[in-house]
């Protein structure tokens, strides 16, 4: 890879989508080429695709048919969005990745992550991110923080429980090479210092 590839992952309402933006603002001051993009999502496919599995109205989805399309998502996302821009030298920050897939569907649902792995193993090959960069928050603080689970969002209409097994996976992973926490309890200033500091000490950024 020529580029650099990040992920964000957490809890919904861990605020990924605030600190993505925060770190775009900083890029843009510094004159870093990148792309920001989305999982699931991030193609014209992959949206499609997202659209279906975080649809409430899909309830009856199962656990392997939700683990799949996240999967398939991934393959066109990698393929169309995140290889090329690699390959042009740029920084990849994306929101969500394959440690979403062994957090959720592994952990949480039960699917256990050797399971996640091998329908990921043949999608991602040798694209895994440099940093991926975990916002350290509970589901409970989080979604305090956000007020509530968005009643449009499949994936939030879950329950509490589910929830903090979505986090006790992410937290499994924390001693894993190149998962990085951040700690994203106090003021989102201070937080984007800790991503900031993370970024240049795996020489992301200089």
């Amino acid at each position: 890879m020529k580029g650099k590839f990040i992920s964000f992952e957490g809890c919904e309402g861990s605020g990924k989508s605030t600190q993505i933006r925060l770190l775009a603002e900083y890029l843009d001051k510094t004159g870093v080429p990148y792309i920001v993009t989305r999982e699931p999502g991030g193609s014209e496919i992959a949206e499609k695709i997202r659209g279906i599995v975080l649809d409430g109205k899909n309830k009856n989805m199962s656990d392997e048919c939700e683990a799949l399309l996240y999967a398939a998502a991934r393959e066109q996302h990698l393929s169309e969005i995140i290889i090329p821009a690699l390959n042009e030298g740029k920084l990849v920050i994306c929101d969500r990745y394959v440690h979403s897939s062994l957090a959720y569907q592994g952990y949480a649902r039960g699917l256990g992550e050797e399971y996640i792995k091998a329908i990921n193993s043949r999608v991602i090959k040798e694209y895994m991110p440099d940093v991926t960069l975990f916002l350290d928050i509970s589901p409970d603080a989080a979604f305090n923080r956000k007020h509530g689970a968005d009643k449009d969002d499949r994936m939030e209409q879950q329950g509490m429980e589910f929830h903090r097994l979505v986090y006790k996976g992410y937290k499994a992973h924390c001693g894993d090479k190149n998962f990085c926490p951040v700690n994203c309890g106090g003021e989102k200033a201070q937080t984007h210092a800790n991503i900031i500091k993370t970024l240049k000490e795996y020489n992301i950024i200089k």
